[in-house]
């Protein structure tokens, strides 16, 4: 399952780094023969968005590695530091250079020469985009289940699906902008229109970076894994006829599909540690069996009088 999830999310990235290389060139090739500031800005845009998806894959390779004497829980969690790195590369680089595009191009107007094809570059670059985000839109949309969108993606643990379709929707609503700008600066004769669409494409690059840093700061700061899990880990083990009571239990993701969780655990006093030690072995089995995202399992026996007692949370029903 999760090599089947990583091969789909590297799906995505491939289809969304195609498109925006193409795109990139296309851009920059009708910001220089019309001298649109906006087209300047979703050229560097699609550019930094290129950067990402190889980030991405980057990250994606590395954190496939096996587990060492270094990293005993594997390398997973280095997928999150470089979904941070794209999001501080959007706002740096793309908000910062459309931002300044804008600014430069209002304070020093510059009449369109040949607005034609920014309209023909605009509407191949929208196919294309379209393209790559219907991919990532269908992509998330199985990985989802029956959660909202919004919900979905604060509960994901796994950023290219999520951050490729926030690129892809930032690049279309940009795309819109400039467009807008296009029309507005050589309809109404006032190029810094143009130089305005470019401050608005920096707000929306702005806004999806702020998104995605806080989505991946959660992620890399290290995050429990979905109640449902919980509650089924608690489900298993407390099931067993063995055990008295389930103490707490605590998880954390160690990378998109791996869960490290620590459970303590009240057997019933007629159990010996000779005992504990084989019962034990098999809640871990059949933990592993009933999950198998659990990629380290560690039971703690304890009496309950002497363990902090957490409270399991029951998800809510979805509907």
């Amino acid at each position: 399952m999760a090599d089947q999830q990583s091969g789909e999310s590297g799906i995505v990235l491939y289809a969304a780094l195609a498109a925006n290389l193409g795109i990139a060139v296309a851009k920059f090739i009708a910001a220089a023969v019309s001298g649109s500031s906006s087209m300047m800005s979703e050229g560097f845009h699609s550019v930094v968005d290129s950067g990402n998806q190889v980030l991405l894959l980057y990250g994606q390779h590395r954190s496939a590695k096996p587990p060492d004497h270094q990293h005993p829980f594997g390398y997973g969690r280095e997928l999150y530091f470089w979904s941070f790195v794209v999001a501080i590369l959007i706002f740096a680089i793309g908000a910062g250079v459309s931002a300044f595009e804008g600014y430069r191009h209002i304070a020093s107007p510059e009449e369109l020469r040949n607005p034609l094809i920014n309209y023909v570059v605009l509407a191949v670059s929208a196919a294309l985009e379209g393209t790559s985000w219907a991919i990532a839109v269908r992509q998330f949309a199985k990985s989802k289940g029956a959660s909202g969108w919004w919900s979905a993606i604060r509960r994901s643990k796994d950023p290219p699906n999520f951050i490729v379709l926030f690129e892809d929707s930032a690049a279309l609503a940009g795309l819109a902008v400039a467009a807008i700008g296009v029309w507005a600066s050589h309809h109404f004769q006032m190029p810094w229109l143009d130089g305005a669409a470019s401050i608005g494409i920096a707000a929306i690059l702005a806004t999806v970076a702020i998104l995605l840093a806080r989505e991946a700061k959660g992620l890399l700061i290290g995050e429990r894994a979905d109640e449902d899990v919980i509650a089924t880990i608690h489900g298993v083990v407390d099931g067993h006829p063995a055990v008295s009571s389930v103490n707490h239990i605590r998880t954390i993701h160690t990378g998109p599909n791996e869960v490290f969780a620590a459970i303590s655990v009240d057997f019933r006093d007629e159990i010996t540690m000779g005992d504990a030690e084989t019962l034990i072995e098999e809640i871990e089995d059949t933990l592993r069996a009933s999950l198998p995202q659990l990629s380290s399992i560690y039971i703690r026996p304890e009496k309950r009088e002497n363990a902090v007692v957490v409270p399991i949370r029951r998800p809510e029903p979805v509907r």
